[in-house]
Parts: C-alpha cells; structure tokens; sequence
C-alpha cells in the first residue's frame, strides 16, 4: 500500500483496546487451514511493463465459457443475455446509483425494485418477495434464520441434495447461533426420507428443486409433512429458468422460496456478482429480512414507489434488525429484471423447452456411450452420469480435448465416495454441434483409458 499511517505503537494501542494479543488472533475464526501460510507465490518487485505482462499471461490460463463446447452447472448457468441487458444496465442513472437511503428522491430506482420483486413473486409462486439479497447461498441461510424466527424452534434439516455450497452457508450462519442443523448424506437418486427426520422440534426443512444432482421433486408430501409439525418448508432453486417448466415451490405448499437469480440477465463472470432472490407469504412479510419496495400514491395523487420495509440494521436498531444484509445487488437485480422483461412469460416458457429439450438430447447422446450410466430420471436442464473412470480425471481430458465437460461431484462433496460422478447442465447455448463434440470427446477418452 502507498499509505500506511499507523506505526507498531499504534496498532498496540488498537489490538489492546479490543482485548486481543495479535492480530492473529483477529483471524481465529477462519480454519487454520483456510488461512495462507506466508507470502502467496509472486514476485515482491516487478516493473510495471512486467506486472502487466505476467497477470496477462495468468489471466490467459482462464477458458472463457463461450470458446469451447460448455457443459458446467451445478450452481451457475451459462445462458444468453441479450445485448440490450447490458447495454441498459449501463445508463448512468442506474450504473451509478446507490442504495436508496433517502428514497423520496431515488424513484427510478424503487421503482426498478418494485418491478423485480412482482416478478420474483410471479415466478416462484409466492405473495410477496424482497428486493433482493447477496446470492443464493446467503438466501438460503437468511431463509433458516427467518424461520427460527417465525417458529421460535432452533432446529433445520438439510436435504442431501442441497448445493453444498448453500449447505455450508447455511451451518456456517446458523451455527454462530447454536442452532441444531440435521444434514443428510449426499442423495444422487432422491430417495432420502426427509419427513421422517421432521419433529416437533424442527423449525423448517430445506429442499432443492431441481436438486444439486438435478433431480426434480414434488414438494407437496413434504410440506404436507412439514404443516403437520409445525415446521416451514424452505425450497431452493439454483437455476431460475426451470421456473419456466417446472411448477412453482408456492403451488406445492412452499412457505420460502430462495433461489439464484444469475441464469436471467447475468453473465457467469466467473463466479460473480450474482443475486439471491427471496420470497415468503404474505404472513410472514415482518420477518422478511432485507427490503420491500412498495406502491402508492404522492400528495398529488401520482403514483409513487416507496421502502415499504426495510428491516436492515442501517435502518432500524440492531437488536430488532432481521438481517444484516448490506446490499441488494441491484445492478444484477436490474439486469434480471430487464432480461425478464424482453422474455415475458411466453418466452421464458419457450427458453425453459429448449433448455429441457437440449439437455435430453445430450443424456441420450451420453448414455449410448460405453462406460457411461445415466442416474438421473427426472430433470430440467441437468443431470448426473456415472464413468468409468474417476471423473475429475475425465473432466480433465474432456478439457485437453476443447470440451468443458461438467463439474465432477467430488470437487464440491470430496468425502462423499462419489468419485465417478459428473453433473452436465446443457442450456440454450448448446448446439447440436458442441453435443455431438461432448459425446464425441467422451467416448474417446473412456475408451482410452
């Protein structure tokens, strides 16, 4: 850094007024394991010519999703976004704005929230959504914290088949608290007895749809389940264009819906910015964590956008905030909003069929393929498929071979014995042409071996 103010006296002062030894000590709770371990593996002094020329030979390493046959999921989707997204989203009045903290003034922006909100509410079938949060994964753990709230019980229960990352999120946030968090064993073939693990000390169970291995699921059973014990039902979705197929978590008796947003209006930009979406019944609003943009009317009779709620602790005090939530990805939130827009509900029902119909095509193209099972039976626009080799090891030579061939299932669960597996997601992006290369590519490398 160019300024460094404080000296070793001054940081002494600081650490001993907090009541900490060190400043290791500010750290302890990240794993050690998670932490570096001296300097990272770069020069300490380069020329600037130099500089620019090694991070430009780094970023080189990096395969951009749309210069080879792309087949990755599990969590983030590579979809068409078109230009007008981009080119919209980058107006001054929307690149530049920020969070609406004096909101009389910040109409344009409330109003782009309110928007966003009708759709997620239409889109998941529930009554009332917020305007957005981080991602998915943070969406998913605000969901638990909501329901201990409305339940006052302490106690969740984790679908095996939840994206590991958002299971993490969710033992990670909920456990600062103590809360009792029931994880079942990773579940390929979604046949994993959740209502059974559900009692009267269970404040809400946790389901993906279409879950991390891509199976799709009734939920209905299991919130009848959840109802009978008192307990909420939470449904996750990472790929929001399934909701263009698949029937809505609020038909089946949802009582929070979370979800990533990415697939609509955002690129993958290597893993982010993304935006969570949440929404609940109306019942539930007050414990709703981050905002609410509403309508109404002005003194003249106009109409008029206003933060109907807005539970965060900038807003409110600390002890009655019901989130912490310190933005609202809104240029993303926009960009889905924009791209929902141009689609309308018969293009995202449209877009949603060739989703499906592109990712048939491939299991059947894959599952012909000596040394290739198909497990998944019922899925949207991702499945799994078992080899017989170890499939990071495949994934591996998929790659040498110019295919980005799916996620291996042991790179996000590596203790679960499921070293054969990969998850594919085929999307609209897919040409018969990069199909056929996947398959193609496969073969070869199994036969191979």
């Amino acid at each position: 850094m160019r300024y460094l103010p404080l000296d070793d006296q001054d940081r002494a002062m600081m650490l001993a007024r907090i009541g900490v030894a060190g400043i290791d000590d500010l750290f302890a709770d990240i794993p050690a394991d998670k932490r570096l371990d001296g300097l990272i593996d770069l020069p300490l002094r380069m020329s600037e010519m130099e500089v620019e020329r090694r991070l430009s030979i780094m970023a080189g390493r990096n395969v951009a999703a749309g210069s080879a046959p792309f087949f990755l999921g599990a969590g983030a989707y590579r979809h068409h976004v078109p230009a007008s997204v981009d080119h919209l989203i980058q107006r001054s009045e929307f690149l530049t704005s920020y969070t609406p903290y004096q909101p009389e003034i910040a109409q344009g922006t409330l109003q782009v929230l309110f928007e966003f909100q009708t759709q997620v509410a239409a889109l998941t079938g529930m009554e009332v959504a917020n305007a957005s949060m981080y991602d998915g994964s943070t969406a998913c753990a605000e969901a638990v914290l909501m329901a201990h709230r409305l339940t006052r019980r302490k106690r969740t229960v984790l679908s095996g088949a939840l994206h590991p990352h958002y299971a993490e999120v969710v033992r990670t946030l909920a456990g600062m608290a103590g809360d009792d968090i029931v994880t079942f064993a990773p579940d390929v073939f979604a046949r994993e007895d959740l209502a059974g693990a559900i009692d009267d000390e269970t404040s809400c169970i946790v389901v993906q749809n279409p879950d991390f291995f891509g199976n799709l699921r009734d939920l209905g059973p299991l919130a009848d389940a959840a109802h009978a014990k008192g307990a909420l039902l939470i449904a996750v979705f990472t790929e929001a264009v399934s909701l263009g197929a698949v029937r809505s978590p609020g038909e089946m008796g949802a009582d929070i819906v979370v979800g990533e947003g990415q697939s609509i209006g955002n690129a993958l930009n290597f893993g982010g910015p993304y935006v969570g979406l949440f929404a609940t019944r109306a019942k539930n609003v007050r414990q709703m964590p981050g905002r609410l943009a509403g309508e109404t009317i002005d003194a003249e009779g106009r109409r008029s956008f206003v933060l109907t709620l807005s539970t965060r602790e900038q807003h409110i005090r600390r002890e009655k905030a019901t989130s912490n939530i310190c933005t609202n990805s809104g240029l993303c939130a926009l960009a889905f909003t924009i791209h929902m827009s141009l689609l309308g509900e018969t293009g995202l029902r449209r877009l949603a069929k060739v989703n499906h119909a592109n990712a048939v095509d491939l299991a059947n193209r894959l599952a012909d393929i000596k040394g290739v099972e198909a497990l998944t039976q019922s899925f949207f626009n991702e499945f799994t498929i078992r080899v017989a080799r170890p499939a990071e090891a495949v994934v591996e030579d998929l790659a040498r071979r110019g295919v980005i061939g799916g996620v291996a299932a042991s790179r996000l669960l590596p203790n679960a014995q499921l070293d054969d597996l990969i998850i594919v997601a085929s999307t609209e992006t897919n040409s018969v042409a990069d199909r056929a290369a996947f398959a193609a590519a496969l073969a070869d490398t199994l036969a191979k071996a």
